[in-house]
C-alpha cells in the first residue's frame, strides 16, 4: 500500500514535489534511504523530513542514515490499550498469529530467524505476541498522544524478520541501551529502530539483555 505524501501533515508542496523528481514517489518509498541525501535536496526542510519519518515510524519503517532525534515535545506514553487512534493510522492489532505469519516466510531461512526471535522475545518479556500490520511481531502496548492531539497505539517492543534486514523495535531507548549496543554485533541504527541483517552477526544473549531491559523499562516512543 503506498501513502501519498499529501496525507502527512505538514509536508509542503515544494519537498512533495523534490521527492518525486528525486524518484521517490510515496512515502513508502523513502524507507531506508539517508536523511542527508534527502536533506540536501532543494525544497526539502528537516520539519517536512521529521514529519515524514514520524510517518514511516507508525508503519514499521524508517529513515537511513543518521536521522536526527525530533524536536522536543510535550508527549505522553503510557502502558495499556485505549482503543484510540487518528483516522489515517493503519497499522493496528491483526487476527493473525505470529507463529502462522514467521511459518509463511520465504526463503526458509527467515522461517528460522522468526522462530529464534519469538523465543528471545517471548523469554525475555514473559508476554505473548501479537501481529501488528502485515509484518510486524509487537509485544505489550503503549498509547502514544502528542502535543498536537494526534494520538494512537503501538506495541512495547518488537521485531519484523524483513527480507532486507531485521527490524528490531523498542530496544533503542534505555539508558543502558548505548552501552549494550557496543558489545552487540553487527548492527546499524535509525531513529530509534535497530536493524540486524542476520541473528548470526549479533551475540544473542546482548540481545535479548536489551528486550529485557527495553521491556522493563518506562514505555517511549519508537520504531
Amino acid at each position: 500500500m503506498s501513502t501519498p505524501y499529501e496525507s502527512v501533515a505538514g509536508v509542503g508542496r515544494p519537498a512533495r514535489d523534490a521527492l518525486r523528481l528525486a524518484g521517490y514517489p510515496h512515502v513508502e518509498s523513502l524507507d531506508g534511504v539517508d536523511y542527508a541525501q534527502l536533506d540536501a535536496l532543494h525544497g526539502v526542510g528537516r520539519r517536512g523530513l521529521e514529519r515524514l519519518q514520524a510517518a514511516l515510524v507508525e508503519r514499521g519503517l524508517s529513515l537511513g542514515g543518521h536521522v536526527p532525534e525530533p524536536h522536543a515535545r510535550q508527549a505522553t506514553f503510557t502502558d495499556g490499550h485505549t482503543g484510540t487512534y487518528a483516522a489515517d493510522i493503519k497499522t493496528k492489532p491483526t487476527s493473525r498469529t505470529p507463529a502462522e505469519f514467521v511459518e509463511e516466510l520465504e526463503p526458509p531461512r527467515r522461517v528460522e530467524h522468526g522462530r529464534l526471535l519469538l523465543e528471545i522475545f517471548g523469554r525475555a518479556t514473559g508476554a505473548q505476541p501479537v501481529m501488528w500490520g502485515p509484518s510486524m511481531i509487537g509485544y505489550g502496548e503503549v498509547h502514544y498522544r502528542y502535543a498536537t492531539g494526534r494520538e494512537g497505539e503501538t506495541f512495547r517492543v518488537g521485531f519484523s524478520p524483513r527480507r532486507a534486514k531485521i527490524s528490531l523495535y523498542g530496544l533503542t531507548d534505555d539508558a543502558g541501551a548505548q552501552q549494550l549496543l557496543t558489545r552487540l554485533g553487527k548492527h546499524t541504527v535509525g531513529a530509534s529502530c535497530l536493524y540486524i541483517n542476520k541473528p548470526d552477526d549479533v551475540d544473542l544473549a546482548v540481545l535479548e539483555e536489551m528486550v529485557r531491559r527495553a521491556w522493563d523499562s518506562e514505555p517511549s516512543s519508537h520504531c
